[in-house]
């Protein structure tokens, strides 16, 4: 396959970026996206240029590393992470245009890769229970209704990529949030921390910059995990049932 790419190029947070075009032959279909970007790249330094900064680090769909905006879809035209697409669900001679999650929140770092900080903030707010220290509890001392450990597993297979905030036309972070919050605060190991869990890593996600949500959808149907958009509603259920009990 040949192609041709127009790339996001931005030396620092401070520069000024510009998309750059250039052309890689020799594409397999079989190859996965960041592996034809890694073609492009030994190509640039073969030339003296510099390679085009992206983030990557299981390859495996798992870790969330990979963000890259393809064709003004968050991971491209499937629902898989970037690392997962590959280049048969392109045509030979196609034009690629590949940007940085697009969000105040995420500001670019280089290239293609950004600062997603603000998802570990949120976490650090309210994303841990409380644990007596001691030895470790029996795996089966809690009972947990199947149910709700459905709903919990089904939360947790949030990874944090990002292509919530990036798909969502006012940057909002309310899916992540809510996958953070729903997957603790419906565990009886969460019900400690439920009220105070909700009410501060959704302030938290306000004062990073996030946008407001107002239920587009179009997160959920970027989300290569699956995370329902009903997640959000639950969510609200919790803070609004938070915040009339004062644990503000």
């Amino acid at each position: 396959m040949k192609l041709t790419l127009r790339v996001w190029r931005q030396h620092d947070a401070d520069a000024e970026g510009g998309m750059s075009t250039y052309d890689v032959d020799g594409i397999s279909p079989d190859m996965s996206f960041l592996e034809m970007l890694d073609t492009l790249n030994e190509e640039l330094i073969l030339k003296g240029d510099d390679p085009v900064a992206f983030d990557h680090d299981c390859r495996e769909g798992i870790c969330g590393a990979c963000s890259l905006v393809i064709n003004g879809e968050a991971h491209g035209p499937e629902r898989t992470t970037s690392c997962q697409l590959h280049m048969r669900a392109f045509r030979d001679g196609d034009t690629i245009d590949v940007e940085p999650w697009r969000a105040a929140a995420f500001p670019v770092v280089r290239d293609l890769v950004v600062d997603r900080s603000a998802f570990d903030r949120i976490i650090q707010s309210g994303g841990y229970i409380t644990a007596p220290t001691g030895a470790a509890p029996e795996a089966h001392a809690t009972p947990v209704p199947k149910p709700d450990a459905d709903t919990a597993f089904e939360h947790a297979e949030c990874i944090g990529c990002g292509a919530c905030v990036a798909a969502c036309p006012n940057g909002s972070a309310m899916l992540f949030t809510s996958a953070k919050v729903n997957h603790l605060n419906v565990l009886p190991q969460g019900a400690p921390e439920r009220e105070t869990r909700v009410l501060d890593m959704v302030a938290t996600m306000d004062d990073e910059g996030f946008g407001g949500c107002t239920l587009a959808g179009e997160c959920a149907t970027a989300c290569p995990k699956g995370i329902p958009l009903f997640s959000i509603t639950r969510m609200n259920r919790e803070y609004v049932r938070a915040a009339r009990k004062g644990r503000r």
